[in-house]
């Protein structure tokens, strides 16, 4: 019997279509390992949001090599689709996909020998069928992702993702409900919908959108927890956040991308809305679903950037109060409007203005945190932590390490929330 390992970079939906081919394999009678293990074939998710994440990509496909000389390696995910021909000349690789036929991997990678090389990805560009991928479990015992969506037509000008991508692809509502229900017959209690731009749910289908989406989830017996991952901050309008209002099981955590807050700044980026708009949304947002979290992703030394652009990030930063946010440096991505520019900013005034912006957000994320020293929550378990404690989150995704002997997985329990420690709150079950 051969075995395979499998190694992700990258987003949710990465590991989400990892595990979809992952359970290819295994119906075909492989043995899944861990990946610092022998393998007889390794499959590398590739991301190429950053600079890094194609310098990992490259990493662990060396080390894929070095455990077995022998092994065939394909790669597939957003690097291969931008740089195919990059990656097919790295020692060791034999194919090639890119974000599209993963399903064929399989019937692709076994005739190969461990000298082969071919190349197997296609265009995108004019990509307007979802790929059905459908997965049956999750890494992640207690809570299953469902991808719901495929592609981008933002164009920001920093971002690789529309042309790694494609154009937006919709999955049929009824197929994301029939995943869901299957997840929920599984035993899983919290779906988290997932896509490439999640937001655009359904505008290439015309029957449906993610509110309807969302409503109808609600109503699945056995979930008690549904989350968005990441959406953009005008989808939340008034209108969309008073038609999902009333959904019992959606989870008050909200991760809209602000990426900058001065304006000049996002009309560079071609983000399309202002700083006042994100404000309005977070006010909406907070007068209907109190103690929600709002998180975000904040990028420093976006090509222009002056010292007063980014002094209005910060100043905007202190105003959201957010309770948790993803800082990251913005890294050129060739074939993009942005990295053509030619007042590109230095990394280490990009890494000042990181460590800057940070600190704001560690202070709004305590203070989050703190706000909910003394209450009682329901917390659904996942697994035992580090330091011993089991570990579990809130519907708002705070982390919660409470002492326990008992095998909570899966399970939920009423949690007094008694203080903050390096960014976890310890608590104590009180039912």
């Amino acid at each position: 019997m051969k075995n395979v390992a499998f190694y992700t970079l990258g987003c949710k939906v990465n590991q989400y279509e990892t595990e979809a081919v992952s359970e290819l394999f295994e119906d075909a009678g492989y043995t899944v390992v861990p990946f610092d293990e022998r393998a007889d074939y390794y499959i590398i998710n590739t991301c190429s949001v950053t600079s890094m994440s194609d310098r990992k990509s490259r990493q662990m496909i060396r080390r894929a090599k070095k455990a077995n000389p022998d092994s065939i390696i394909a790669v597939m995910g957003c690097y291969s689709q931008t740089a195919p021909d990059d990656v097919l000349d790295i020692e060791g690789v034999n194919l090639v996909l890119g974000t599209k036929d993963r399903a064929s991997v399989l019937r692709l990678i076994e005739p190969l020998s461990s000298t082969d090389k071919l190349n197997a990805v296609t265009s995108v560009r004019d990509n307007h069928t979802f790929e059905e991928l459908t997965v049956r479990r999750c890494m992640d015992h207690t809570r299953a992702y469902i991808k719901i969506q495929d592609g981008c037509s933002q164009f920001c000008s920093y971002c690789i993702i529309p042309y790694a991508r494609g154009p937006v692809r919709s999955r049929k509502e009824e197929d994301v409900l029939k995943e869901a229900q299957a997840l929920s017959d599984a035993g899983y209690k919290e779906l988290i919908l997932t896509g490439i731009h999640a937001a655009s749910y359904g505008k290439d289908l015309g029957d449906t959108s993610l509110w309807e989406l969302l409503n109808k989830i609600d109503k699945i017996d056995g979930i008690e927890r549904v989350r968005m991952s990441s959406i953009e901050p005008m989808t939340l309008s008034p209108e969309f956040v008073l038609k999902i209002k009333d959904c019992k099981k959606l989870c008050p955590h909200f991760h809209i991308s602000l990426q900058s807050g001065c304006d000049e700044t996002l009309r560079r980026m071609n983000r399309k809305y202002t700083t006042e708009e994100f404000a309005g949304v977070a006010d909406t947002l907070r007068q209907y679903f109190p103690d929600c979290a709002i998180t975000t992703d904040i990028m420093t030394g976006f090509a222009g950037e002056t010292d007063e652009e980014f002094q209005k990030t910060l100043e905007f930063a202190e105003r959201m109060q957010f309770a948790d946010a993803h800082i990251f440096q913005y890294s050129p991505r060739r074939g993009t409007p942005a990295a053509r520019r030619p007042d590109q900013v230095a990394p280490e005034i990009k890494d000042k203005r990181a460590k800057a912006v940070a600190e704001v957000c560690e202070r709004s994320r305590t203070a989050f945190l703190n706000r909910h020293i003394g209450r009682t929550m329901d917390i659904l378990f996942e697994t035992r932590a580090d330091d011993g404690l089991y570990e579990g989150k809130t519907a708002n995704y705070i982390n919660v390490h409470v002492p326990t002997d008992e095998e909570l997985s899966g399970e939920f329990r009423r949690v007094r929330l008694l203080c903050v420690k390096n960014n976890i709150i310890e608590g104590e079950i009180v039912e």
